[in-house]
C-alpha cells in the first residue's frame, strides 16, 4: 500500500535530505514545498499522508501551517514538526496546535523513520475510528423519530412499559420498535445497539 508523505522545509539542502531518505522505503510518495503557504494552497487536492514541517519558515510558519490545517484537514495530515536543536517550547506549542511528535534538527535517520512510521501508524489508526464514526451516524439516521425515541428510552435504562408509558403508545408497539432499529443497526444485541448510539454521539461522553 502507498503511503505518502509530505516535505515543507524552505532550506532546499534539508529538503533534498530528507527526500533522499525516505525515497529509500519503497512504499513511499515523497513531495517537496519550499514553503507553508505553497503547501496550503495544494493541500485540500493532496491525498491523506504524513507532513513534515519546518517550524521556522518564510511566510506562514509551521504553527500558521497547522492551525489553517485544523479548520480544514485537521484530520487529514499526521504532522510532526522539524526544529531546531533546543527549540522543544516551539515544539509544545506546535503539538499544541496538532502536531504528533517533533523532530530536532540534525535528525537522525533512524529516529525519523521510526517517527514516520508512527505517525502512519497513527493516521491509519485515525481514519480507522472516522470510518467507525461515520457508519454508525449513517445507521442512526436511518432510523425513524419513534424507533429513536425508543432507542434513547433503551440508552437510559427505561424497560419497554416505561417507555411504552412515556412516548403513550403500547408495550407491544415498542417492542416492534425496538426489534426494527436492531435490524436497521444491523445488531442482535442491546449492547450492540448501545455501542453504535455511542459512536454516534448519542450517549455524552463524560
Amino acid at each position: 500500500m502507498t503511503r505518502n508523505i509530505y516535505l515543507v522545509d524552505d532550506d532546499d539542502a534539508v529538503r533534498a535530505s530528507l527526500h533522499s531518505l525516505l525515497s529509500l522505503q519503497s512504499d513511499l510518495v515523497v513531495r517537496s514545498f519550499r514553503s507553508g503557504d505553497k503547501f496550503l494552497e495544494d493541500a485540500a487536492g493532496l491525498d491523506a499522508g504524513v507532513l513534515l514541517l519546518d517550524f521556522h519558515m518564510p511566510g506562514a510558519n509551521g504553527i500558521e501551517v497547522l492551525n489553517a490545517l485544523q479548520e480544514t484537514d485537521g484530520k487529514k495530515f499526521a504532522s510532526v514538526i522539524l526544529t531546531g536543536e533546543g527549540n522543544v517550547g516551539l515544539a509544545v506549542q506546535a503539538m499544541k496546535a496538532g502536531a504528533l511528535d517533533f523532530i530536532e534538527k540534525p535528525y537522525e535517520a533512524e529516529t525519523l523513520l521510526r517517527t514516520v512510521d508512527a505517525a502512519f501508524s497513527r493516521l491509519a489508526h485515525d481514519s480507522a475510528s472516522a470510518a467507525h464514526i461515520d457508519q454508525a451516524r449513517t445507521k442512526i439516521d436511518g432510523l425513524s423519530p419513534r424507533e429513536r425515541d425508543v432507542l434513547m428510552g433503551l440508552i437510559e435504562g427505561r424497560a419497554n412499559k416505561v417507555i411504552a408509558y412515556e412516548l403513550d403508545i403500547s408495550p407491544r408497539t415498542v417492542e416492534i420498535y425496538r426489534a426494527n432499529l436492531m435490524t436497521k443497526l444491523g445488531v442482535r444485541s442491546l449492547p450492540e445497539a448501545l455501542r453504535i448510539a455511542f459512536a454516534a454521539g448519542l450517549i455524552p461522553q463524560p
